[in-house]
C-alpha cells in the first residue's frame, strides 16, 4: 500500500467519510480542512485510511489515524504512521507523540510494535459519543522510527 501526501486545498470529504466510519465523534471535512491549513499540519491518505499530523519546534504529533474497519490488520495503519513519522523527521522533528484511547487494544498494539511507549495518562479525556468517559494514553517515540519498531526506550 502506498499513501499519498495530502495538503491544504485538496478534497477532504473522503477523509471525513473514513473518519466517520472509525470514530464515535467524527471530524467534518471542514474541520480537517481547517487543521490542514494550519502551519506544520499534513496528512497521508489511501483509499483505506489516513493519518493527520503536525510538526513544530522539533516535535510532531499524530492528531488522528483512521483506518476503515475492513482494512484493519492489513498494514495500512503501520504504513500511514511510518509515512507521517518519516515526513515529520525530514521536517526536523526528533520525537513523535500521539494519544490513544486506553481501551483501544488494537491501536495500542500497533503503536507498541512501532516503538511507542506510554508517557502519561489523561483520565476521562474522551467523552464525545461515548457512554462513559475514557482515558487517553499519551505515547511517544523517537524519530526516526526504528525499522524493527523497537527503540532503546521501549525495549
Amino acid at each position: 500500500m502506498s499513501a499519498a501526501f495530502f495538503a491544504s486545498g485538496l478534497d477532504t470529504a473522503p477523509l471525513a467519510a473514513i473518519h466517520a466510519r472509525c470514530f464515535p465523534d467524527p471530524w467534518s471535512a471542514k474541520a480537517i480542512d481547517d487543521l490542514l491549513a494550519t502551519p506544520g499540519c499534513f496528512a497521508f491518505a489511501s483509499p483505506e485510511g489516513f493519518v493527520l499530523a503536525r510538526e513544530a519546534a522539533g516535535e510532531a504529533e499524530i492528531l488522528t489515524l483512521a483506518v476503515l474497519p475492513e482494512a484493519r490488520r492489513g498494514g495500512v495503519g503501520t504504513t500511514l504512521v511510518r509515512e507521517a513519522a518519516s515526513h515529520a523527521h525530514k521536517r526536523g522533528a526528533e520525537v513523535l507523540f500521539l494519544e490513544v484511547a486506553a481501551e483501544n487494544l488494537a491501536a495500542r498494539t500497533l503503536y507498541k510494535r512501532l516503538g511507542f511507549a506510554e508517557t502519561a495518562r489523561r483520565r476521562g479525556y474522551y467523552t464525545a459519543g461515548r457512554e462513559a468517559p475514557e482515558d487517553a494514553l499519551v505515547l511517544r517515540a523517537d524519530l526516526p522510527l526504528s525499522p524493527l519498531g523497537k527503540t532503546l526506550a521501549s525495549g
